[in-house]
């Protein structure tokens, strides 16, 4: 599964004394999208704040955008609760097969 980053928003700031400090690491799951033919696919849509990406980055996540940290740190989550019910993610994830013109098949 994928996350993608909103395109709204959703985060309010209080306009209070308190809000002058640093805003707390946010992440909410604002939709989950399920392909109905294969349900075993999908993805989830999540809003962020950049306080939440800098919490990733120091905790050792890495990637060319926000989104790539943020999908990473979901993948890793998603592979601790499948661990955590006993469920083996060993080499789970996403095949790509292209079947070439000579016949054979390539898997990466």
């Amino acid at each position: 599964m994928k996350v993608k980053k909103t395109s709204k928003t959703t985060i309010k700031k209080k306009n209070t004394k308190a809000s002058k400090k640093s805003e707390e690491p946010i992440v909410k799951v604002l939709n989950l999208n399920v392909n109905p033919e294969n349900p075993r696919n999908g993805f989830f849509e999540l809003d962020w704040n950049d306080e939440f990406v800098n919490m990733l980055k120091q905790s050792g996540y890495q990637g060319n955008s926000d989104e790539e940290i943020v999908d990473r740190w979901f993948q890793t989550l998603c592979r601790t609760i499948g661990n955590e019910q006993g469920i083996d993610v060993t080499g789970s994830g996403y095949v790509q097969i292209n079947r070439r013109d000579d016949g054979k098949t390539e898997v990466s």
